[in-house]
């Protein structure tokens, strides 16, 4: 995962460079496609990996690619259950937010951006069969929107994927400026710590005796 977005990082940086004094804002075509980096449960990356190195390396080219992507056509969408701080340290560089049914009137805040439920987004409030309705802010828009998403099947899905299959280029976004990320480096078992037995040694000593009943070996 940090490898994809390190390579998302170098497509922005070679389009920032193609494109500085050509065009303000990149119009995707077939040859220079939009990049979507899709990221479900963004905390995983954020908050509870236990590497603190690839941590922030992921953090560093999550901020990156939020703060210069969208210029040149690389985005990044992501969703998450837990909207504190401490887990999504770098919400503010989200310019479009969506809240669908919240636990606590804090946390409409938290996800949309502070007084947005005292402008109207009742996240917290939401009924349970309110499936799919949530609120929006959009970017430059403090005012927050209501919306109901379109319920998709799984059955639609399978139609979808059928009828517009990805391209058999599409697997590395670095295809498009030419270059291929290499193959996945094998990665060697993590030694597993040894632990005495858990349970006491008189209990050992009972379970270990010979099947006729002798003394404990």
């Amino acid at each position: 995962m940090a490898d994809l977005l390190d390579e998302a990082v170098d497509v922005m940086r070679e389009r920032q460079t193609r494109l500085a004094g050509a065009v303000r804002v990149h119009t995707p075509t077939e040859a220079d496609p939009l990049v979507v980096v899709v990221i479900d449960e963004m905390a995983a990356l954020t908050a509870y990996l236990q590497d603190v190195d690839l941590r922030k390396r992921i953090a560093s080219s999550l901020g990156l690619l939020l703060s210069q992507g969208a210029g040149v056509g690389v985005l990044v969408v992501a969703a998450l259950q837990d909207p504190r701080k401490e887990v999504l340290p770098f919400r503010d560089l989200f310019p479009t937010r969506i809240a669908l049914g919240l636990t606590e009137a804090a946390q409409v805040d938290l996800v949309l951006g502070d007084g947005a439920r005292n402008r109207g987004a009742l996240a917290d409030q939401m009924p349970r069969w309110a499936k799919g309705v949530g609120y929006v802010i959009l970017d430059g828009t403090p005012e927050p929107a209501r919306v109901r998403f379109s319920y998709i099947s799984d059955e639609h899905i399978r139609e979808l994927a059928a009828e517009y299959p990805a391209p058999s280029d599409a697997a590395d976004i670095l295809a498009q400026v030419g270059r291929e990320t290499a193959d996945e480096p094998a990665r060697p078992p993590l030694p597993r710590q040894r632990r005495g037995p858990l349970l006491p040694d008189s209990l050992l000593n009972f379970l270990d005796r010979d099947a006729d009943g002798g003394e404990p070996r």
